[in-house]
C-alpha cells in the first residue's frame, strides 16, 4: 500500500522526430491540483510537434486512484489530445486499472493496453 500522503505525477517526455515517447509515474490518489501541473507539460510537448504520433507508458504500479475533479482531467486529456496517441501502455497491479485501460481506448484514435509486467509494455510500445 502507498503512502496516501504521497501524490502526483513523474514525467518523462523524449522526442524522436515527430515522433514523442511520454513516460508518466502516478502515485497516489491523484486531484485537480496534479493535472494543473502535468497538463500544460504535456500540452507543451505536444503543441511543438507538427501531427505527432505519441506513444505513452502509464505506470500505475502506486496509483490508487483519482478524485472525482481528477478523473474528469484525465478525461479531458484524451480528448483534447486523444487523435495523437498512438498507443497507450498502462503497466500496472490492480485489477480496476485493466477496466481503465478498456474505457481510456474509448477516447483515443490509437491502442490502449494493460500490462502487469514493464518488460512486456516497452516490447509493445517498441521501446526497448
Amino acid at each position: 500500500m502507498t503512502d496516501k500522503t504521497i501524490h502526483g505525477f513523474s514525467i518523462g517526455i523524449e522526442r524522436i522526430k515527430s515522433d514523442v515517447f511520454l513516460s508518466l509515474k502516478a502515485k497516489g490518489t491523484l486531484t485537480h491540483n496534479d493535472y494543473l501541473s502535468i497538463t500544460p507539460l504535456i500540452d507543451a510537448a505536444l503543441s511543438e510537434v507538427k501531427h505527432p504520433k505519441v506513444n505513452v507508458l502509464i505506470d500505475g504500479t502506486e496509483l490508487d486512484g483519482w478524485e472525482l475533479r481528477a478523473a474528469w482531467d484525465d478525461l479531458k486529456i484524451g480528448l483534447k489530445h486523444g487523435n495523437e496517441f498512438n498507443k497507450i501502455a498502462i503497466w500496472g497491479n490492480k485489477n480496476w486499472q485493466e477496466y481503465a485501460t478498456k474505457i481510456a481506448g474509448w477516447f483515443i484514435s490509437g491502442d490502449a493496453k494493460f500490462f502487469d509486467n514493464k518488460e512486456d509494455a516497452l516490447t509493445w510500445l517498441d521501446i526497448t
